[in-house]
């Protein structure tokens, strides 16, 4: 039995090391939309002290994956861009929110801001391919 679109990116969490692993925690998420956190830990930094540009890219990416699939199909990126506009430092909460509006075809284009409170700090650009295989249970 297919799994409900809203409750996907939920299953997609629990099986992503990754994201688990950088403390990602989905704060809303509905069929088209997901909206996820995280905060800058010490063992994510450069060696300017400043957060590594693949954690803001990586928090993105999730949002955009979680959100691609609430449709109930799998989709998977296929490319990918980020625009890192300011820096990042330890103990910052950042949040990025992908919204997918429109199911048409089998590309789907999406770009997502990552912000620390109200300031936008990360823009990233995405290309998904939707697959015709069902989430299941």
């Amino acid at each position: 039995m297919p799994l409900k679109g809203n409750l996907i990116p939920y299953k997609m969490l629990s099986l992503d090391a990754y994201s688990t692993y950088l403390g990602i925690e989905i704060l809303e998420c509905e069929i088209g939309r997901c909206k996820v956190g995280m905060t800058i830990r010490k063992d994510m930094l450069n060696s300017m002290g400043k957060a590594h540009g693949g954690i803001s890219y990586s928090l993105a990416d999730t949002a955009f994956g979680f959100a691609a699939n609430t449709h109930g199909k799998y989709a998977v990126s296929i490319e990918t861009s980020i625009n890192h506009i300011e820096a990042l430092n330890e103990g910052d909460y950042i949040v990025a929110e992908s919204v997918i509006e429109k199911v048409k075809n089998k590309l789907g284009f999406n770009i997502i801001e990552v912000k620390r409170g109200e300031e936008l700090v990360a823009l990233f650009k995405g290309v998904v391919y939707r697959t015709n295989k069902d989430w299941e249970n």
